[in-house]
């Protein structure tokens, strides 16, 4: 294990504790903030939009639950939160993933590591790992829940108290291993630059952004309407945090198509967004940096080869060397950062990816996680690769990414 340096993941997830909005909201929207019930739930499906359909049913079984403004919003699930039935006995050597189902669950069905800091540190520092980013559950990979509700004034305050604890009671007593991720009011833009700063003042340095807004309804990032916010960033050294799913919408090619085809290509989704930030907001913002969730690295290399051959090629009808003066790779290399949790092609062509921004998750509680064995997945895809660009990837890059004060 000595050979390998201590990870840091710039991936994973919190199942935010029952307490979290009921404690840290003002206490005239607590009524109507995010809480907590436990009913029966019978068979879930997961519909358009990447939404759950939750039925309850007297007869399914019991799922802790999250209310919000009065609706039924998400269940808590087995394939999102480790089961305790997937470690039996808590022995972590028998890890069963196929408990891991679209199941209800409750906060005692789950390891305690899903949402109990302590514990969670515990869980990373067997794994090898002393820092993690941790994206949110309950809002959503970038605070969809929030702009989706009707009352934004509560929506807001749902949003600052979630950086709240997320800062001061997630993060700050765990002694670095936690490290801070937090949303925005996707609803108002200059909101969203105002809580970037106000959060940058305390040493966050990482914000959740959908990688397709326009798939949200919201505006495109080529209208202008984003730039308070991508300045923000480029200001406070805050880096965009875009994770597979935060467009709400699957790449798919046809409407019937198996579940397991769609997770296959879940990084479409990431090399669309990547196309239109190179063309787009990257050189309009020559020091912003983005990072793309569990997009996994291998298809990097291409895409950038095929947008420096459009730009080359196409610019007679496509117009692209009037928006950008150089081959658009030039705005990838130092600016955007690949996060992967399996890439064995990606390892094998880390010069083409751009060694000093390619960076690994953990991707825990998720069925995606390499826990509890990340030591031996990690090692096996970095055979061959030098020691020095080894540390980069598992931990080296990820703290340039994020400006932490760590070797």
């Amino acid at each position: 294990m000595q050979d390998l340096p201590k990870i840091i993941s710039v991936d994973d997830h919190v199942v935010e504790p029952a307490h979290v909005w009921q404690n840290w909201l003002p206490e005239k929207h607590r009524e109507r903030g995010p809480r907590v019930i436990r009913e029966r739930f019978g068979r879930f499906s997961l519909e358009k939009g990447a939404k759950y359909n939750n039925p309850i049913d007297p007869n399914g079984a019991w799922g802790d639950a999250w209310l919000y403004e009065d609706k039924l919003i998400y269940v808590h699930k087995r394939h999102v939160a480790i089961p305790l039935e997937a470690t039996p006995d808590g022995d972590k050597t028998k890890f069963d993933r196929s408990k891991m189902t679209m199941t209800a669950m409750t906060y005692e069905d789950m390891r305690p590591g899903c949402y109990d800091r302590d514990a969670r540190i515990k869980e990373f520092e067997e794994n090898w790992v002393d820092g993690s980013l941790p994206f949110p559950t309950f809002p959503r990979f970038c605070g969809q829940t929030f702009y989706e509700g009707s009352d934004k004034e509560l929506g807001l305050a749902c949003v600052k108290a979630y950086n709240d604890w997320m800062v001061e009671e997630w993060c700050a007593p765990s002694g670095g291993m936690n490290i801070p991720l937090c949303i925005m009011p996707l609803w108002d833009v200059e909101l969203a630059a105002e809580e970037i700063r106000r959060n940058a003042a305390r040493g966050v340095r990482a914000v959740c952004f959908s990688e397709l807004p326009s798939h949200l309804g919201l505006p495109s990032i080529h209208t202008g309407y984003w730039d308070p916010m991508f300045q923000a960033c480029e200001e406070t050294q805050t880096v965009v945090c875009m994770h597979v799913g935060s467009s709400s919408t699957d790449p798919t090619g046809s409407p019937d198509a198996p579940g397991a085809a769609r997770a296959m290509i879940s990084f479409n989704n990431s090399m669309t967004s990547l196309g239109e930030y190179l063309f787009s907001v990257m050189p309009r913002f020559p020091q912003l940096r983005i990072a793309y969730s569990e997009g996994q690295v291998g298809w990097i290399p291409y895409a950038l080869e095929r947008a420096d051959y459009v730009w080359e090629h196409h610019d007679g009808w496509m117009g692209g060397k009037s928006i950008l003066s150089e081959k658009p790779s030039t705005h990838y290399y130092g600016r955007v950062f690949g996060c992967f949790t399996s890439d064995y092609h990606g390892m094998k062509n880390l010069d083409a990816l751009g060694v000093d921004q390619i960076c690994f998750e953990t991707d825990y509680p998720h069925t995606d996680t390499s826990w509890p064995d990340t030591v031996a997945s990690v090692q096996e895809m970095l055979q061959g690769v030098p020691e020095d660009l080894a540390y980069k990837v598992v931990r080296g890059n990820a703290i340039q990414m994020l400006g932490l004060d760590r070797v």
